[in-house]
């Protein structure tokens, strides 16, 4: 199928969003990057043709997965303002049941890709579930942002002490961070350096590894280095979207300043609100 930007809109125009289940997720979960089913799920949408089109017929070509939120988020704080901070356990627990809600998984056919469907799906779902807050985690942000198209703001990671210092130790060996995507490059780097940056490098690499369990113990080699690369890349990003439709009593979540007086904190539900696929 024809992708170029020029068919974007009569695509487009073919395909309508509408609730739908797991069994839709599987279809399209071999193209996800990120193995595991979603757990807690509380929302599935599809988009798909609204009439038979082509070999697609009428089967989903994207797909979307709310679930509910992971409750020890540490960015969620620097976004919320503190919104969910200071709260007994249970009172926190019960404000992210009723006001948050996960953006679990976005897929797309690949025939579909590079169109806006993912931009769409997120932009035009997220109304929907009728929650205060979306939230996501987002692995590789500047290489496809496009949480942030569909009206989400991303707050980035700060990056550990001993990631820092293991990624300038790399760079004075010569490894630069635009490098790390490639361990199999990493590792022809890393042999071909003579001894005195061996040592250098390797005194670095056993600082970092030593508090990663039986890791620390990790001989040289192609698959020590995908382990240190894959733990020094993976840095998710947080995503966050206030829904300005939400419960007037919210204000616009500044954060939860219009319950009480002053800078109180709201008191939690009296029980979680069940989303409903609508």
């Amino acid at each position: 199928m024809d992708t170029t930007p020029r068919h974007v809109c009569s695509i487009h125009k073919e395909l309508e969003i509408v609730p739908g289940d797991m069994s839709d997720y599987r279809l399209l979960a071999v193209y996800h990057y990120r193995d595991g089913r979603p757990v807690g799920v509380k929302a599935v949408y599809t988009i798909r043709p609204k009439r038979a089109l082509g070999a697609l017929g009428h089967r989903p070509a994207g797909v979307i997965v709310y679930a509910m939120p992971n409750p020890r988020i540490e960015l969620r704080t620097l976004a919320t303002r503190g919104a969910f901070q200071g709260l007994d356990r249970q009172t926190e627990l019960e404000l992210l049941n009723r006001h948050v809600r996960c953006l679990a998984r976005v897929v797309v056919e690949p025939r579909f890709r590079g169109i806006g469907l993912a931009v769409r799906l997120v932009r035009e779902t997220m109304p929907r579930l009728n929650v205060a807050i979306i939230e996501a985690l987002g692995v590789m942000p500047l290489v496809n942002p496009f949480l942030e198209r569909a009206g989400m703001r991303c707050f980035e990671p700060r990056v550990p002490v001993e990631h820092v210092e293991l990624l300038e130790a790399l760079s004075v060996v010569g490894i630069e961070e635009n490098d790390l995507l490639d361990p199999e490059r990493v590792q022809q780097g890393l042999d071909r350096l003579g001894a005195a940056a061996r040592a250098f490098i390797e005194a670095r690499i056993g600082r970092f590894l030593k508090s990663h369990g039986s890791r620390r113990t990790m001989p040289e080699g192609l698959e020590r280095t995908r382990y240190i690369l894959g733990t020094l890349t993976h840095r998710p990003a947080y995503y966050i979207w206030f829904n300005p439709l939400a419960d007037q009593s919210f204000g616009s979540l500044r954060p939860f300043r219009s319950f009480g007086k002053g800078p109180q904190r709201p008191q939690g539900p009296k029980e979680p609100m069940e989303v409903q696929s609508s």
